[in-house]
């Protein structure tokens, strides 16, 4: 295996040596931009782009063209850890509360018993193909939950558009299930090195974590919320800033308590983003970057983790894993959990099939190393092929499933301009983006002869490439875009009229 970019890439992971940083710097930032520029190629396939991370990482290891030796999985955990907080709040930012209210009770049953129903046939599955009971129920822990990165990932990055019982359950089910899976990882390496029997308790931390997790994100978004309303800083650059200390504070604080940190920042944010706050339109855009950005960086470095010599052992149990993981475990434990809620069948056989794993398995898969398991490394290299045989299975067909079932809600087209209204105080008015349907019944009417509130208007019409002055005389076509100032207020008669918004722009 040729090592001829080892002499550059060494000094990345061993900070001490001169020219460690520029070397660190250089490295990443061709990983940066080749993965991104080539990952717009893989998504056009299906698989999702994370899959590219990861095997960029690989290729860049001790086994690969890079030849750098990594094997430090406690800073993995912790940059990894660092990485799914930042997704994590930037997926409930973008969340609608009132697609939450429809979900909460299916998300929350798949987050617990789901999880738990499927740790118990992966378990089975791997006692069958000839592991130690300790090393199938440790398996069935790790992989037991889905991930909030690919899921996140493949559902908006691939602009598939759900209908929103469907999507918001998937979403905050993987953003809600990292509790369980953690409290049954850390039980079994306990009860396997000797220092912690596994007990019934196991059913009381479950719903002592997420009621702490709970309770901490909805208390530090309120208080993050009212804080953005009060706080004057001096530059628009540093509300992110304050944010991110939201979330990792709400993480922080939900762990020493005894809760679970994942689920606090989730929550944190979902509550922070379903109210009024100032720089609305910067937050999210630079909350979306920091999150590609932490996603890239964390498949990148978990590939380096991984040594491809250690996985042809393993192969054919992490196939004949992976595939009763997709094709029996899942489904089942979804048909199941969600036989009480109504749901349509193709949308039941839809979420057993969606059931992404990514980064959180892998994760996962640390904490039997740094606690000192027999056979740990074992159990990593099976959990990697796992989640590479997840993504490239359900992962790729999940495009053509999703359109094959009739499940994606018809999107409006978005407009070839936008306009975006930035204020760091919280002011009366917001800034709307209409499109313009056929069905509508303004369509085809002058803007002379529509009643808008005292408080509202019209500020740009666009018509293709053209931009357009909203004057008296001019006529909304059907496959218009407007963009609509009023006050919040009046926004539910502007809704009357032009139907929901494409995007909030509020002040």
């Amino acid at each position: 295996m040729s090592h001829v970019l080892a002499p550059i890439l060494t000094p990345v992971l061993a900070l001490s040596e001169p020219g460690a940083t520029s070397a660190l710097l250089l490295i990443f930032g061709l990983l940066l931009a080749f993965s991104i520029i080539f990952g717009r190629y893989v998504e056009r396939s299906g698989v999702p782009v994370a899959l590219l991370f990861l095997g960029l990482g690989m290729l860049a290891g001790s086994e690969g063209i890079g030849g750098v030796a990594f094997d430090n999985y406690g800073f993995a955990f912790r940059v990894g850890t660092m990485a799914l907080v930042l997704i994590l709040f930037d997926g409930g930012l973008n969340t609608k509360l009132r697609a939450v209210r429809q979900a909460v009770a299916p998300a929350t049953v798949l987050a617990t018993i789901g999880v738990a129903l499927t740790a118990g046939l992966v378990a089975l599955a791997g006692r069958w193909l000839g592991l130690t009971w300790g090393e199938a129920l440790l398996l069935g822990a790790v992989v037991s939950s889905t991930d909030a990165a690919t899921v996140f990932a493949v559902l908006r990055g691939g602009r598939l558009r759900l209908r929103p019982r469907l999507g918001t359950t998937l979403e905050v089910e993987s953003g809600a299930n990292d509790p369980m899976a953690v409290i049954l990882t850390m039980a079994i390496v306990g009860a396997i090195v000797g220092s912690e029997p596994l007990s019934w308790m196991l059913l009381v931390d479950v719903p002592v974590q997420l009621a702490i997790g709970l309770g901490i994100g909805i208390g530090m978004g309120y208080a993050a919320r009212w804080l953005l309303a009060k706080v004057r800083l001096s530059a628009g650059g540093l509300y992110p800033v304050l944010t991110l200390s939201v979330a990792f504070s709400s993480f922080g604080l939900a762990q020493v308590l005894g809760g679970s940190g994942f689920l606090a920042v989730y929550v944190a944010a979902l509550v922070l983003g379903n109210g009024p706050v100032p720089y609305r339109n910067g937050l999210t855009r630079i909350h979306d970057a920091i999150a590609w950005l932490s996603q890239i960086a964390m498949f990148l470095m978990l590939g380096l983790l991984v040594f491809p010599s250690q996985l042809f052992p393993v192969a054919g149990i992490g196939l004949a894993i992976a595939l009763f993981l997709a094709f029996v475990a899942r489904p089942l434990a979804v048909l199941l959990c969600l036989a009480p809620f109504r749901f349509p069948p193709k949308e039941i056989g839809y979420m057993g099939w969606v059931g992404l794993r990514g980064a959180v398995p892998i994760i996962l898969a640390t904490f039997p190393v740094l606690g000192g398991v027999p056979e740990a490394e074992k159990i990593f290299h099976i959990v990697f092929f796992v989640v590479v045989i997840n993504a490239l299975i359900p992962g790729a067909t999940i495009r053509w499933v999703t359109r094959k079932l009739g499940l994606i809600v018809p999107e409006k087209p978005l407009p070839s301009a936008a306009i975006e209204l930035h204020s760091t105080r919280m002011l009366n008015g917001e800034l709307l983006s209409f499109y313009i349907d056929p069905s509508l019944a303004v369509a085809g009417a002058s803007l002379a002869h529509i009643t808008f509130p005292a408080g509202a208007s019209i500020v740009l019409l666009i018509r293709g490439e053209e931009l357009i002055a909203a004057r008296g005389n001019t006529v909304l076509n059907p496959g218009d875009h407007v963009y609509v100032f009023c006050r919040g207020e009046d926004r539910p008669f502007i809704e009357l009229l032009f139907g929901r918004p494409l995007e909030d722009g509020a002040a």
